[in-house]
């Protein structure tokens, strides 16, 4: 059978998706609950797609290709669709795609970086990606009014990391040598989206204050998949800047569950996309219902799930960290 997608003719073979005979022809069409090879069912409706036939938007994920079909997958309505579906699916991700004071940092330091090195005790490795930016002991800290710590998101706790005083102490320890070639340095890309906490409730407040016992204090709020997440690719494709729904998920910022191995889950970041759920055999599951609906992993199912489960996880909900 035949099929027509933007005026491209293309063979449609019995059972295959829209989405799939796009792909195959090098039509791209973004996706979020859906991945190539994998069980799924559609809630995102970021794939949508018109069929010009009857007008219809469809969700290009679970929609049979007909014959004679004639599909739009570009459009002003689509586009409009497109982007309501991120403002929602944003609006239940409650996430810093990057530490604040890396973003806030005029030197392009990556500051959270040093402190993750620094609260492991990797002295080295922090004072390497300080040596990327600074001819050490040399930094330009000292004379710096520390925008980072003025937008640390600690400062919404208690009070703000001492990002300058831990640069110096660490710019100070000239006995450790950098090794090997200084760390690259990471321009910033500043038309990429950016999603915010928002602010902390009381409770969440008095949490971090007892359960953050790294030595610099820091929260270490930058998600580790913020460089391969979907979520983020398409919010900085359609041009999104503030959504216009907000932050509305009361889940906890920064609760992480070691679900086995090096797998973790942060229930904050989760769309509800459901692949995790389909995908592993009395693993992850969904509880509650509608807007309550959360995915969870109950601790007896933890060890039945794989780590390439993180390979299907559209944001940084499920990811590997060692």
């Amino acid at each position: 059978m035949e099929i027509t997608i933007n005026k491209i003719k293309a063979e449609a073979h019995e059972g295959e998706t829209i989405l799939e005979v796009a792909h195959r022809i090098g039509v791209e069409i973004p996706y979020m609950c859906y991945a190539p090879a994998a069980q799924h069912k559609p809630s995102c409706m970021v794939c949508m797609v018109k069929n010009v036939g009857n007008g219809q938007l469809l969700p290009s994920c679970s929609s049979l290709a007909l014959d004679g079909m004639e599909i739009e997958t570009d459009n002003d309505e689509i586009r409009e669709m497109r982007q309501m579906s991120l403002e929602l699916l944003l609006s239940d991700h409650r996430a810093d795609c990057e530490a604040p004071c890396v973003i806030a940092c005029p030197q392009n330091l990556n500051v959270e970086g040093v402190l993750y090195y620094y609260d492991k005790g990797d002295f080295q490795k922090a004072r390497k990606l300080m040596a990327a930016v600074f001819d050490l002991p040399t930094i330009a800290c000292d004379e710096c009014k520390g925008p980072c710590e003025k937008i640390c998101r600690r400062g919404m706790v208690d009070e703000h990391v001492e990002i300058k005083a831990i640069m110096r102490e660490l710019a100070n320890m000239e006995e450790i040598e950098v090794v090997g070639k200084p760390a690259d340095v990471e321009v910033k890309d500043k038309s990429k989206f950016v999603s915010k906490i928002g602010r902390f409730s009381p409770k969440e407040q008095e949490w971090l204050k007892v359960s953050i016992d790294a030595k610099s204090r820091c929260i270490h709020c930058a998600c580790v998949a913020r460089h391969d997440c979907k979520l983020r690719a398409y919010a900085t494709n359609e041009g999104i800047k503030t959504p216009r729904f907000g932050v509305s998920s009361s889940l906890p910022f920064k609760i992480k569950q070691h679900v086995n191995g090096r797998l973790w889950f942060e229930p904050a970041k989760c769309i509800r996309c459901g692949l995790c759920v389909y995908n592993s055999q009395d693993g992850f599951t969904f509880k509650g219902r509608g807007f309550d609906m959360q995915v969870v992993i109950p601790d007896e199912s933890r060890s039945h799930v794989s780590e390439e489960l993180a390979n299907l996880c559209p944001t940084g909900a499920l990811y590997i960290y060692e």
